[in-house]
């Protein structure tokens, strides 16, 4: 059964220009470890980044404004063969288990100038 569904897109320009302007410690408050380093692995960083900042948006709309979520107890990650992935910690694990979400669909895409993510919570 569905839980949720959740959508985002983010302007790619808006994630470069909001990492110039207050550098790592801008990126440190949105993504893990994992996360700032499998970006800036790539050549061209701002696309990953803007498509994780939408994913962690749409799973914050998914689950609706039940709980308040940091940003850092979502992570994306990605399988050997690239598909992308919501690994959740924290306050939110718990809230996962508590409402018995079993299953959280991801899907990622950017375009030259967005970024976009959609996620579905099943349970």
């Amino acid at each position: 059964m569905i839980y949720g569904i959740g959508i985002d897109i983010v302007k790619i320009q808006r994630m470069k220009d909001a990492s110039e302007k207050w550098g790592r410690k801008f990126i440190e408050k949105i993504l893990t470890e994992n996360e700032i380093e499998y970006c800036f692995d790539k050549k061209e960083p701002y696309p990953s980044l803007a498509v994780r900042f939408a994913a962690k948006e749409a799973l914050i709309k998914a689950i609706g404004s039940e709980i308040a979520v940091n940003m850092k107890d979502i992570e994306i990650i990605n399988t050997e063969n690239g598909r992308p992935l919501i690994k959740v910690s924290g306050k939110l694990k718990v809230f996962f288990e508590e409402k018995k979400i079993k299953h959280c669909h991801l899907s990622l895409s950017h375009e030259k100038e967005y970024g976009t993510a959609c996620v579905v919570l099943e349970t």
